[in-house]
């Protein structure tokens, strides 16, 4: 069964997180993640906040970072969300963007997401007996010392190419192609993960891929559209040409990077094609956006999830795909 979620950033109130998500739940979605992008919260307030105000929806952060956060707090805290949200949690890892600007690398980066699945992993399963990996290590001895709700939780792995694609089919329940919307870059990552599944000895089916991106639905869809492309310009830099089923037009990238570095998103966004736009988006009517969900379904995605802003107010996106977006999407569901 195909399931269908509502992504947030983390720039919110407690209460505001809250009663989103009660809505969010009524509304009949399966879960609900915040970003846990650079420069904005730490999600475990907003987790926090999601978790108390709901019973059922499965909750996370899509993702955290190990270049930022040691795996050992991310265990941590998401064996703590476990806790708030009675075993409805899941642990989220990415590498994550725009590290450079705090002086960070990511060379190592395959090193430490293994490192870090192996790390939280056996923190989780109160396996105190030590790991030294490529990257990061803990000490033989060393464990949690508060009482988990569970002794594993699903883990998720934010990743587009074919080396880390390969790692999370060692480790992961889930893949999020995170900026995504495209059909054929779902068919790309089941094929990668199948591949990376056999040689780690694993059903070529055993990790779900969730295909997530920037959503804004409205009944009027050149607004709607409008909106989008400006929010997309700011990560289309990033994403743009990590997924090799896309041809971005030449110059695209440089004219939409010096619109954004003049402070203007949205002449960025004008320059944006709406082909490339339904690959890094989701946005137009609520008839367009269940289309595109449907699409990603039959691509085999096991996951939608609509992100920030939703609409062109959170709330009312949330309360148009709630009502007119997820009635079309019961095939898929069922």
């Amino acid at each position: 069964m195909s399931q269908v979620s509502v992504a947030v950033q983390t720039d919110k109130t407690a209460t505001e997180y809250a009663r989103l998500a009660a809505r969010v739940e009524d509304l009949g979605f399966d879960g609900m993640s915040v970003f846990s992008d650079l420069g904005y919260q730490p999600p475990l307030m907003a987790l926090t906040a999601i978790a108390q105000a709901t019973r059922r929806i499965r909750i996370g952060a899509a993702c955290w970072n190990p270049f930022t956060t040691h795996p050992v707090e991310i265990a941590g805290q998401a064996a703590a969300l476990d806790i708030a949200s009675d075993g409805r949690g899941y642990v989220g890892l990415a590498r994550g963007s725009w590290l450079d600007r705090i002086g960070l690398s990511t060379a190592d980066g395959l090193g430490r997401l293994a490192d870090s699945a192996e790390i939280i992993r056996r923190l989780l399963a109160g396996d105190d007996s030590g790991y030294r990996g490529s990257v990061l290590s803990i000490e033989p001895g060393f464990g949690f010392g508060f009482p988990r709700r569970r002794p594993s939780m699903p883990l998720l792995f934010g990743v587009w190419g074919p080396k880390a694609s390969a790692l999370a089919a060692r480790y992961a329940d889930e893949v999020k192609i995170g900026g995504s919307a495209n059909p054929a870059m779902v068919t790309v990552m089941r094929d990668r993960l199948a591949t990376g599944a056999v040689a780690a000895g694993r059903s070529t089916d055993a990790v779900g891929i969730v295909a997530g991106a920037v959503t804004v639905v409205d009944r009027d869809r050149r607004a709607a559209r409008r909106r989008a492309r400006s929010e997309v310009a700011v990560y289309l830099d990033v994403v743009g040409a990590l997924d090799p089923t896309v041809d971005l037009p030449d110059d695209l990238l440089t004219e939409v990077r010096t619109a954004l570095e003049q402070g203007d998103a949205e002449a960025a966004g004008a320059r944006i094609p709406d082909d490339v736009l339904d690959c890094f988006a989701f946005a137009g009517s609520p008839d367009d956006i269940a289309a595109q969900a449907s699409r990603l379904f039959e691509a085999g995605a096991s996951r939608v999830e609509f992100g920030t802003p939703h609409g062109l107010t959170d709330l009312g996106g949330v309360e148009m795909l709630g009502t007119a977006v997820l009635p079309a999407l019961t095939q898929w569901r069922s």
